[in-house]
């Protein structure tokens, strides 16, 4: 006895729909762990320009920029009296990425652009102070990757 052929053809197309919807799903799942382990390497990287008289905030700020007109935008407070450093890298290397640190209204007070898109700045905070870290791809042939930035305070 043969089945309902209208029922075949529903079950043959659910099984498309279910076989596209997984493949999606995997290829979402493994670009996100090949993301993840790019930011982890360059976060390890960038952690070489974190001199020893500096101790990490214990975070690191990461994007993942698709193209060179995005920008990520990363928020901290620096203390009074406290001496910081900034480090910011994307790839192997260092200057491929361009930060600039902004106080709360948005006035300029580094960009890393005026000294040759430099790994880090160091700085003292005379009274304490909300900034806004941006990030953005520099360099050459930059098409994509992962911004690292990490903070630390002087000892």
């Amino acid at each position: 006895m043969m089945g309902n052929p209208m029922n075949s053809y529903k079950y043959k197309i659910a099984m498309r729909q279910l076989g596209k919807g997984l493949l999606i799903f995997l290829v979402i799942t493994f670009s996100s762990a090949l993301a993840k382990a790019q930011c982890d390497t360059i976060a390890n990287v960038c952690a070489k320009n974190m001199a020893r008289q500096f101790l990490s905030d214990g975070q690191e700020y990461r994007a993942l920029l698709l193209n060179s007109d995005e920008t990520a935008e990363f928020h901290s407070t620096f203390y009074g009296g406290t001496t910081y450093r900034v480090v910011a890298c994307s790839g192997m290397g260092d200057g491929n990425l361009v930060f600039s640190v902004f106080d709360s209204d948005r006035n300029l007070l580094f960009t890393n652009s005026d000294y040759k898109n430099a790994p880090y700045w160091d700085f003292k905070v005379n009274s304490t102070l909300d900034c806004i870290i941006e990030a953005r791809l520099g360099g050459e042939n930059q098409g994509s990757g992962c911004a690292v930035v990490l903070i630390g305070f002087k000892q």
